[in-house]
C-alpha cells in the first residue's frame, strides 16, 4: 500500500468543506476516512486496518476489490462505457439472464434501476398499474429507501419528516422478542401477526390495496427472520384479496442469507418456499461496485405492458458498467462457492459464536440471523428487555473501532454483517473482538 498520511487530513478537510451527508446534522460529523480495501478488510491512509463487519451499508457481499468484478468493469469500459436504455445491449441482457436464473422460473423480466429505492418505487408503480388500485401496505419495522414512495412505505422514523407520497398504510410484522401481540411462541406470533394483517387489509378496504411490500428479512430494523408460517400466510392473504406481493430483497438478497435470495433460504419443512409477484434488489447484486438495482417481474405483471406503455424509465437503467459488474459478481459468486460460504459461516461459526456471547453477557438480549446477516439486540435490563441506551451503543462502537473492527449499529443493536467472502479465521477473529469489547465495557447500560 502506497499511502500518504497527509491525504487523510486532506480528505477530511475537503469532506467537511464541500460534502453534504445523508441522514445527518452536518456540523457534528466526524467521518471515518477509508483509503482502500480488499476482501473483508479496509484501511485508512495511516495504514490502520479494520475488519469490515458492516459490509459498508450491508452491500459489499463479494468483498472489496474482488478481481473478477474489477476486471469485468474494466473490460466493459474498453468496449462501451454508456448506452441509452432504449438500445439493446449484450451485457445488460446477460445480467438480466443471470439474475432470472437465480430467482427461479416464476419470473420472466428484469427492470433495471439505479439502486434499491427506485427499485421499490417502480415495483409500487407496477403493482398499482397492474391492479388498478392505489394503496400500499408495509410494516412499521422497515426501510425501503429515500425516494418519494419508498420513504413513505418505510416504517421507521425516516418516514415521518418525508410523508409527501399518498396511498400508504402500515402494520406490525412479527417480532417475537418484542412482540406487539403478547405471543408466547414463534408460532403464536406468526398467527397473531397474520390476524392483525388481515384486520388491516379489511379495515383499509381490500379493494383499494395494490400491494403488500415486505422486506423478506427486515434488515436495518433488526434482522427480523420471519417465524414459521408467516410468509406463507401473507402469500395466502395476498392471493385471497387480489393484492400484489412484493419482496424487498435489496439488503437480504444475493448471498446475504446464505441463499441467492432470502425467500429461498426460508424454506418450510417440506423444502418449499414462498415466491412473491415482484422482487426488488440492489446492493449485493454487484456489491455496489457501480450503482445498480432493479425489479424482477413475474409474467402476469410483465405481460400487461406488452401492448400498454410502462410509464417509467431512467437514463441509467441497465448502465453497461453496472451490468458488467453484475455479470462479474454473479459468475464469481457461483464459481467460487461464495453463497455456500455465507451459509457455512452463519451455520458453523457466527451462529454458535454469537449464541455463546449471549450466554456470557447479559447485555445481549437476543441473537437473530442466518448466513452473514445477524443482529444482537442489546439491553440494559435483560428481564425487562430495556433497549441499551444510545450512549452505550456509542461506547461499544468506539471500542470495536479501537480493536480493529468496523461495526454496523442501528438503534440498540449491533449488526454482524460481514461480506459473504469472509473466511473462517476472520469470523473467529471478529468473535474474539466482540468478546473483548463486551468484557472491557461492563457498564454499557
Amino acid at each position: 500500500m502506497d499511502l500518504d498520511p497527509a491525504d487523510q487530513q486532506l480528505a477530511l478537510e475537503l469532506d467537511r468543506a464541500h460534502v453534504f451527508h445523508s441522514w445527518s446534522a452536518q456540523a457534528s460529523l466526524k467521518p471515518m476516512v477509508i483509503a482502500g480495501g480488499l476482501g473483508s478488510t479496509v484501511w485508512d491512509y495511516e495504514g490502520t486496518e479494520y475488519l469490515d463487519f458492516s459490509s459498508q451499508l450491508v452491500n459489499t457481499n463479494i468483498g472489496h476489490q474482488h478481481p473478477a468484478v474489477v476486471a469485468a468493469i474494466k473490460e466493459q469500459a474498453d468496449v462501451l462505457t454508456t448506452v441509452a436504455p432504449a438500445a439493446a445491449n449484450l451485457t445488460r441482457g446477460k445480467a438480466a439472464q443471470r439474475i432470472l436464473e437465480k430467482a427461479g422460473s416464476r419470473y420472466s423480466k428484469v427492470f433495471f434501476t439505479n439502486g434499491g429505492a427506485d427499485a421499490n418505487e417502480n415495483a409500487i408503480r407496477m403493482a398499482r398499474l397492474y391492479t388498478g388500485r392505489d394503496k400500499v401496505l408495509s410494516t412499521y419495522r422497515s426501510y425501503h429507501g429515500n425516494t418519494g414512495a419508498a420513504v413513505v412505505a418505510t416504517g421507521d422514523w425516516r418516514r415521518v419528516p418525508n410523508e409527501y407520497s399518498r396511498g400508504h398504510a402500515h402494520f406490525f410484522g412479527p417480532f417475537a422478542y418484542r412482540s406487539d401481540f403478547w405471543s408466547t411462541s414463534p408460532e403464536e406470533e406468526s398467527a397473531r401477526a397474520l390476524q392483525h394483517l388481515e384486520r388491516v387489509i379489511v379495515s383499509e378496504g381490500a379493494s383499494s390495496i395494490a400491494a403488500i411490500l415486505l422486506e423478506t428479512v427486515p434488515g436495518t430494523a433488526g434482522v427480523l427472520v420471519p417465524p414459521p408460517g408467516y410468509l406463507e400466510g401473507v402469500r395466502a392473504l395476498a392471493d385471497q384479496y387480489g393484492i400484489v406481493l412484493i419482496f424487498d430483497e435489496v439488503m437480504a438478497g444475493f448471498g446475504r442469507t446464505g441463499s441467492w435470495f432470502a425467500f429461498q433460504a426460508l424454506t418450510a419443512s417440506d423444502g418449499s418456499f414462498v415466491e412473491p409477484d415482484l422482487i426488488t434488489f440492489a446492493k449485493g447484486v454487484n456489491s455496489g461496485y457501480v450503482p445498480a438495482g432493479g425489479v424482477i417481474i413475474s409474467p402476469a405483471i410483465a405481460e400487461i405492458f406488452d401492448e400498454a406503455v410502462f410509464p417509467g424509465g431512467l437514463t441509467y437503467s441497465g448502465h453497461p458498467l453496472a451490468m458488467a459488474a453484475i455479470v462479474g459478481a454473479i459468475d464469481a459468486m457461483e464459481s467460487e462457492g461464495i453463497v455456500d460460504n455465507a451459509a457455512h459461516i452463519g451455520r458453523d461459526i457466527l451462529g454458535p459464536g454469537l449464541a455463546a456471547l449471549a450466554a456470557k453477557y447479559d447485555v445481549i438480549g437476543e441473537v437473530r440471523g442466518l448466513g452473514v446477516f445477524w443482529a444482537l439486540d442489546l439491553v440494559s435490563d435483560a428481564d425487562a428487555r430495556t433497549p441499551l441506551s444510545a450512549a452505550g451503543i456509542a461506547a461499544l462502537k468506539g471500542k470495536l473501532l479501537s480493536l480493529g473492527l468496523l461495526p454496523f449499529t442501528a438503534d440498540n443493536r449491533l449488526h454482524v454483517v460481514p461480506p459473504c467472502v469472509v473466511t473462517d479465521a476472520e469470523a473467529e477473529r471478529a468473535l474474539a473482538i466482540y468478546d473483548q469489547a463486551f468484557s472491557e465495557l461492563p457498564d454499557l447500560a
